[in-house]
């Protein structure tokens, strides 16, 4: 099969590695995928935000900036249009973003099955947290958007609950959620250097990875770090960096007890397993009600003893007392309370982490049986429209996911600069 995906994603973090890791799996399973997006995010640093776009973004007045979100769309359907003429795709897949509409274009103009990735509800999102200055068209956007694909696949069933309120309830929902690479994860790890260099030993650590945000709640861990005493072996160690560092450091400075708090600031992609690998309780302090967050499967495949929230889309995935400790959210102390518990029972540290490590397994929680659903969602739309995909042609040469992506937005590129769009023949035009 011949997948033409398209994605809006100029920041190299947690959704470049479900962008990536799909379609690695998706090659790996015989298909063959062109990306286009900006391609500038395939050559950046891990950890690199948006580059001239997040520039943009905290320098011009908001209604500027959305204006230009929504003038990109016109140069994104420009480039899905003649990867269809050059490429000829069999399926288009789309990572829903806000003021995107070039894939629902892409699929009217040329008769392609379409899946519609949706991994938050942007506009309700923005709207909270930043504001829209252009209401009417991001909601106008985001509802065309999700009408116009043939099937939405939301990351949790909290957030299918809430795509539907838009779509209605006879559009057809698929949830999907995140997943891992086995083979990333399959170590054997060097923790005992990670350990060495970040003065781990003999410690019990509370680890968190990822982008750090005040929301997290990790105020309160360090808070309960300082009320252990001075030779308290627990310690915070956060692999990752972001807006809410600055301040826990000077919280767990003031509190005297800076040298248990531990930021190692970004780390490499390949190298994060080998850091969790260290971590002893793994924690998910917070986290919005409609996410699949990437750590959990992280922590899962690493075979982590979990503390994390219970709500409904993190029950999607972890089970109280099997594989997780879940805390009750509206507790002042719910957190606190279940590190302690944990940090005092070694057993159930073992019980819990050897459930984390059955469980990517017994759920098939991997990038690959995702890749396989979506194949199979395709040929079901495909045979709707007495259509027959092709068999798949055999598997790729090995290369790196990162280096996919930037080589083929260098040629989706190329394409644009070759000259005026050629025709391209549709179903629709064919059925006519």
């Amino acid at each position: 099969m011949k997948i033409l995906y398209h994605h809006r994603i100029r920041s190299k973090d947690g959704q470049f590695v479900h962008l990536e890791e799909l379609v690695e799996a998706f090659r790996a399973l015989g298909h063959e995928v062109l990306v286009v997006g900006p391609h500038a995010v395939g050559s950046a640093k891990f950890g690199a935000d948006a580059g001239l776009v997040a520039w943009l973004k905290r320098r011009l007045p908001r209604v500027l900036y959305e204006l230009a979100e929504w003038a990109y769309g016109f140069h994104a359907y420009r480039r899905l249009a003649r990867a269809v003429a050059t490429f000829a795709p069999d399926v288009l897949y789309e990572r829903y973003n806000l003021f995107s509409t070039a894939g629902v274009k892409a699929r009217g103009r040329f008769g392609l099955p379409m899946l519609l990735e949706i991994n938050a509800p942007v506009y309700a999102e923005r709207k909270k947290f930043d504001g829209i200055a252009l209401d009417r068209l991001a909601h106008a956007s985001e509802r065309a958007a999700w009408r116009g694909a043939d099937v939405l696949l939301p990351v949790t069933a909290a957030l299918a609950g809430i795509v539907r309120e838009t779509v209605g309830p006879t559009r057809r929902l698929e949830v999907i959620s995140n997943g891992i690479n086995l083979a990333h994860f399959a170590g054997p790890f060097d923790a005992a250097s990670v350990r060495a260099r970040w003065r781990l030993d003999g410690r019990i650590v509370l680890g968190f990875t990822g982008f750090v945000r005040d929301w997290h709640g990790l105020d309160r861990v360090i808070d309960a770090i300082a009320r252990d005493g001075p030779e308290h072996p627990r310690m915070l160690f956060v692999v990752g960096d972001g807006p809410a560092r600055a301040g826990l450091e000077a919280q767990a400075a003031s509190l005297g007890i800076a040298s248990r708090v531990v930021f190692t600031g970004v780390v490499e992609r390949d190298e994060v397993p080998t850091y969790v690998s260290t971590f002893d309780i793994a924690l998910q302090p917070a986290v919005v009600p409609y996410a699949s967050p990437l750590k959990l499967f992280e922590y899962l495949a690493l075979g982590r003893a979990i503390v994390a929230p219970d709500q409904p889309n993190i029950r999607e995935v972890l089970e109280d007392g099997v594989n997780a400790l879940l805390f009750d959210v509206d507790a002042p102390a719910g957190l606190t309370d279940a590190i302690e518990r944990l940090a005092r029972d070694d057993a159930l540290r073992e019980r819990l982490a050897r459930g984390a490590r059955q469980t990517i397994a017994a759920r098939g929680l991997t990038w690959t049986a995702n890749a396989e659903r979506v194949i199979g969602l395709f040929e079901a739309l495909a045979l709707a429209r007495g259509r027959e995909l092709p068999a798949v042609r055999g598997h790729p040469q090995p290369v790196s996911g990162a280096q996919r992506v930037a080589d083929e937005g260098r040629r989706v590129e190329g394409l644009e600069r070759s000259g005026p769009l050629p025709r391209v023949e549709t179903d629709r035009q064919k059925v006519a």
